[in-house]
């Protein structure tokens, strides 16, 4: 016998409010539409860092990515309209706008003149790379004398 007792499919107003990270202030995780916004890998190697953004259904038109000092900023304001017939009705209607806006700031080792974006299989993929000073160099030992 559980002292918990789960409802999968029905999540109630209780569970929707611990849901939510209410002390983190900065949540990015939904945007100011209440809409969950795309997510994000970021990746560091020798070279580059790397940024995934996850936006299946986009096309490369539908995105911004703009640099403003050393803040990289990915947006996109994508208008879904469907035209309605006059003999058509809906039960329900869920195409709307899909925008979201994530910026990320770049560390002073990024090379801000050298980013490349590319947008395929669902995936917007940016490469900023390392300065040549800040590329990380193979480890050799020191003599101790």
């Amino acid at each position: 016998m559980s002292l918990v007792r789960f409802r999968d499919n029905f999540p109630t107003l209780f569970d929707r409010f611990f849901e939510n990270d209410w002390f983190d202030l900065g949540n990015r995780s939904y945007s100011t539409t209440n809409t969950t916004l795309p997510s994000v890998n970021i990746k560091e190697d020798k070279e580059n860092f790397e940024v995934e953004v996850a936006a299946p259904g986009f096309c490369r038109e539908d995105f911004k990515v703009e640099l403003s000092h050393d803040l990289l900023t990915v947006s996109s304001d994508k208008k879904v309209m469907n035209e309605t017939k006059d003999d058509q009705q809906f039960t329900r209607r869920e195409f709307s706008c899909q925008s979201f806006n994530r910026s990320f700031t770049l560390p002073n080792i990024a090379d801000s003149e050298k980013i490349e974006a590319k947008y395929e299989n669902g995936i917007l993929k940016i490469v900023i790379p390392k300065k040549d000073g800040a590329k990380s160099h193979p480890v050799r030992q020191i003599l101790i004398e």
